[in-house]
Order: C-alpha cells, then sequence, then structure tokens
C-alpha cells in the first residue's frame, strides 16, 4: 500500500509539474512596470486605458475616428522597449480592418482622430500574448508610434 501511494505522489508530481510548463503566462504585473519605466526613462506622459494599454496622443487630428471594425490606413513603427525596432511601414502606410489586428491596436487606433499621431504601449496580453510570433519573444512589450492616415 505505501508503495502504491508513493508511486501515485510521484505520477501526481510529475504530471502537475508537467503541467505548469504548458500553461501561459501572464506578464500584466512586469509587463506595467517595464511601461512605467520607460515613460520614465524617456520623460513621456501616457495616459492607461481600463485593459491595460498605454498611449500617447501627440496630434490630436482632425478627421473622424475609426471604430473596430473600421478599416484604416496607417504609418508606424513597432519596437521593443530597447529600442529594437521589429516592423516599420513606409510612409504610405498600411491598409487593415481593426478588427483583424492585435487587441491593443483595435483599441488604440480607435483613441485616434483621422490625421492623428502618438505612440501605443501594449502590454504583451493585448499583443501576441506569451508564445513567441516571429521575431517578437512571448511576453513582449510593443511600442508603436503612429499616424491614422485615413479611415477608408
Amino acid at each position: 500500500m505505501k508503495h502504491f501511494i508513493c508511486s501515485l505522489l510521484i505520477v501526481f508530481f510529475f504530471s502537475c509539474n508537467n503541467d505548469e510548463k504548458n500553461e501561459t503566462k501572464d506578464y500584466r504585473v512586469e509587463n506595467d512596470q517595464e511601461i512605467l519605466d520607460y515613460l520614465k526613462a524617456n520623460s513621456l506622459e501616457a495616459q492607461k486605458s481600463d485593459s491595460g494599454l498605454y498611449y500617447i496622443i501627440d496630434t490630436a487630428g482632425s478627421g473622424e475616428k475609426p471604430t473596430s471594425s473600421s478599416s484604416v490606413t496607417v504609418a508606424y513603427k513597432g519596437y521593443f522597449t530597447n529600442g529594437s525596432v521589429f516592423d516599420q511601414s513606409d510612409a504610405n502606410g498600411v491598409t487593415f480592418g481593426l478588427n483583424q489586428v492585435i487587441k491593443g491596436w483595435t483599441e488604440g487606433i480607435q483613441y485616434f482622430n483621422e490625421g492623428g499621431e502618438g505612440v501605443l504601449l501594449v502590454p504583451s496580453h493585448l499583443g501576441y500574448g506569451s508564445s513567441n510570433y516571429r521575431s517578437i519573444p512571448g511576453g513582449s512589450v510593443l511600442i508603436f508610434d503612429i499616424k491614422l492616415l485615413e479611415i477608408n
């Protein structure tokens, strides 16, 4: 009987241990601190939404605001808090539906009027989560300098 209980505990321990490796990590606390440190180091002030997205509106723009289902054209540069660029459009921007992008963009672009410019600081739960995505490591804070060129 003792041997059976020990075997059961060993199996339980290893199966619990394996489950932990397969769980996705929640980086919200670390990401929030990383964003706050970045803002402080760069003397920036940002607004924080209820979802945890930080945004800075540099130029308000004079056009309409998009909705979560709008098609928009945005010129952007995406980089990490260390300044390393992972993606960038040309000055003509890229056209896409706001319902086809990461949650941070779907929410964040809606804060800008057409012609507006600013910065989105996207925690990983509003980006690519805890999984690696192309050249973006899981759990990464993503920063985007954006210009909302047009609502199509």
